[in-house]
């Protein structure tokens, strides 16, 4: 298992052991536009701030910059 950093940009596993999510449940959410991610080449990266925010976002999806 992959251990979270206290970086700022995550990968996929890094977020997986952050959020206690399976990754297969994060590529669902990340595909569906309901978590906040950016595609670099085949790669996902995450920043910790935007996933932070989606969690204590009360309506439980992304919706962008508020």
């Amino acid at each position: 298992m992959v251990e979270p950093k206290t970086d700022e940009i995550m990968t996929i596993e890094e977020l997986s052991s952050y959020l206690k999510i399976p990754r297969s449940t994060l590529y669902k959410l990340v595909q569906e536009g309901k978590l906040p991610g950016q595609k670099i080449g085949k790669q996902w990266r995450f920043g910790k701030k935007s996933i932070d925010r989606w969690i204590n976002d009360d309506s439980g999806s992304f919706s962008g910059d508020k």
